[in-house]
């Protein structure tokens, strides 16, 4: 009976305590750490991308001005306005002149650029990789640093490109029972679906030695109804979106909000 008795005065205590337990909700804050430590730098040079897939959007120019804007905001480093550079074509040029692409200057000796004005088209991901050797010329990098003291340069390479994917989609669907009752059941349909897939590469390199630093891939995706006209620009943007957080962890420490549960 004694352990009986105390058995029930413990389940007693329990549910009187929960029942006066409070719950608080409070915001929180955990920094991440930069991937990249940009500490010698005062300056951040985006330069201008090689791009592929799509010719409804300027991939170089866009992406170009967004990280800009973003960085302009969200780091300490002094963003530098200067035109955007054709890197496809000074690639091009470079690859013919091998094998000491560096010495490629143009009449106002801007690195590698020749005056040459001819767009260079690039289809599929294969061939963009084709172009990602001006990565690796220490020269050329170095020589175009000097020109904007010894900056942070940020360039890579950006494929945007149409897609198309058929599979099963869930959707809800009214029916009616022979009593007129409203009801929702879930079916199952094969649609076809298109849309846009992104996929950059950041290259980060050391404005002082023209060496490279850093690089990352990344890629996202969207798709909408077949019907669905949505602008390759809109979808590029909301892709872009995504990926920005990202970008910028590289370069500067970010803070990831939540909330955590305190009982009193």
């Amino acid at each position: 009976m004694r352990i009986a008795s105390r058995l029930l005065s413990s389940v007693a205590f329990a549910v009187l305590a929960s029942g006066c337990t409070s719950f608080y909700e409070i915001p929180i804050e955990t920094p991440i750490h930069p991937k990249l430590d940009v500490s010698p730098f005062q300056r951040v040079f985006i330069v201008g991308f090689i791009t592929g897939g799509t010719e409804d959007v300027d991939a170089n120019l866009e992406t170009v001005r967004l990280l800009r804007s973003q960085l302009r905001t969200k780091s300490s480093l002094k963003v530098i306005d200067a035109d955007v550079l054709p890197l496809a074509e000074i690639a091009a040029e470079q690859r013919q002149a091998e094998p000491d692409p560096s010495t490629a200057t143009t009449d106002s000796g801007s690195p590698g650029t020749n005056g040459r004005q001819e767009p260079v088209r690039i289809k599929d991901e294969k061939e963009l990789e084709g172009y990602e050797h001006i990565f690796a010329n220490v020269e050329f990098w170095k020589k175009l640093g000097e020109e904007y003291q010894n900056p942070l340069i940020v360039t890579g390479t950006v494929f945007f490109s149409p897609m198309s994917r058929s599979a099963y989609v869930q959707r809800e669907q009214e029916v009616y029972d022979p009593l007129g009752r409203r009801r929702v059941i879930p079916t199952r349909t094969y649609m076809e679906r298109k849309g846009f897939f992104l996929k950059p590469k950041f290259v980060f390199i050391d404005g002082r030695t023209g060496t490279l630093l850093y690089s990352e891939t990344f890629r996202e995706d969207i798709l909408y109804n077949a019907q669905n006209n949505t602008p390759a620009l809109s979808s590029y943007f909301e892709l872009m979106d995504r990926l920005i957080p990202s970008f910028l962890s590289t370069l500067s420490s970010q803070k990831i909000r939540g909330t955590r549960i305190l009982l009193k």
